[in-house]
């Protein structure tokens, strides 16, 4: 069909990838057939689509409901479980938007405006799923919890940080965006349970940026060495981070004796974090993928993942085994290492608590 160039306007495609112009005429409103994925697919083939039990969908949609909800039924309107399966759909398969409206039944259009009103709606549950202990009580269990582990004393928490993949956002910053790795990311920083949950999560750095740097910047740091909120209580955490008075990294070069057992037990009560990443990647996989949209658009998507992960963990809901989604290995690099002094929290385990095991 010939464009009429006198009326034509400028589209931007949702994924960046291309220009075009497009004519002024407005093309004919067409109703898409839309399937019952609820009655459609057994248990199984539900999750392995959605990533997400029928049961947990439920659950969400329950909480979410009225703020994801159409303010009348005319026209055929997207109901609110249709919106949320859209959503999930996106972050189990990492595809592009027209597909994800493909197989609800929606345009590309339609599709972007869902998925970002429906991230948003389950990012602002981030207060109530996402959040540190508050009292004595939280905080003693978490200190079982993680002694159990390897018998390391006093640990709440473990830190570190994951890139999540993302499309350059242009402009004349977008070369911030860029990891040690080669390609662009946000860098997010997350403390974990020995549960898997996710207690904490910063999603505002660009890929360039170290996970110290993150650190020191955060709430969880001023929480821990300014107001001392946990009190003496300890977080893991890589070479990649300094030692401190809450905060225990693993020696570089252990000698024999108690170094050796601090690291043993140190790198077995850190192992949640890593695999928490791996559980929360395989179950969305757009995390890894990579996403094709505006950066405070993608900010809220890695949120409503953290919560949706964390309610799955409630839920005991457990991720599908699916062979056909092929993650990218996530290489390691070579971690600038922080000097440390000896007045922190390692130097007292090692001569006060390790040393008499």
């Amino acid at each position: 069909m010939e464009l009429i160039m006198d009326h034509a306007i400028l589209f931007e495609d949702d994924d960046d990838e291309f220009n075009m112009y497009v004519n002024y005429v407005r093309r004919p409103y067409t109703i898409r057939c839309r399937i019952d994925h609820f009655n459609k697919w057994d248990d199984y083939d539900f999750k392995a689509r959605f990533r997400l039990s029928k049961e947990t969908v439920i659950e969400v949609l329950n909480i979410i409901k009225h703020s994801i909800s159409s303010n009348s039924d005319r026209n055929h309107a997207v109901t609110p479980v249709q919106k949320l399966l859209l959503t999930l759909r996106f972050y189990a398969t990492g595809s592009y938007l027209i597909s994800a409206g493909d197989f609800i039944g929606v345009s590309k259009s339609s599709a972007c405006l869902i998925v970002r009103d429906v991230s948003l709606a389950i990012a602002n549950l981030r207060k109530e799923y996402v959040r540190m202990p508050e009292n004595d009580l939280e905080i003693r269990q978490l200190q079982k919890d993680f002694y159990k582990i390897a018998k390391f004393p006093l640990v709440i928490g473990a830190i570190d940080c994951t890139h999540v993949k993302i499309q350059s956002p242009g402009g004349p910053n977008s070369e911030y965006f860029r990891n040690r790795k080669g390609w662009f990311s946000f860098n997010v920083q997350t403390v974990v349970s020995s549960k898997l949950k996710i207690m904490d999560i910063v999603v505002r750095w660009p890929g360039s940026t170290h996970d110290s740097t993150i650190f020191s910047n955060s709430k969880i740091y001023q929480d821990l060495h300014v107001t001392k909120k946990w009190g003496n209580s300890l977080i893991v955490a890589d070479s990649g981070y300094a030692n401190t008075d809450h905060v225990v990294t693993p020696f570089l070069n252990p000698q024999p004796g108690p170094e050796n057992v601090y690291n043993e037990s140190q790198i077995r009560t850190r192992n949640p974090v890593e695999r928490t990443y791996g559980v929360w990647k395989r179950r969305f996989p757009i995390l890894s993928l990579g996403m094709r949209f505006q950066v405070h658009k993608i900010q809220s998507v890695i949120i409503a993942c953290s919560v949706l992960h964390n309610i799955a963990i409630d839920k005991n809901d457990k991720i599908p085994y699916d062979n056909s989604i092929q993650l990218p290995e996530d290489v390691l690099e070579n971690i600038p290492i922080i000097q440390n002094n000896q007045n922190n929290a390692r130097s007292r385990l090692l001569n006060e608590y390790f040393s008499q095991l």
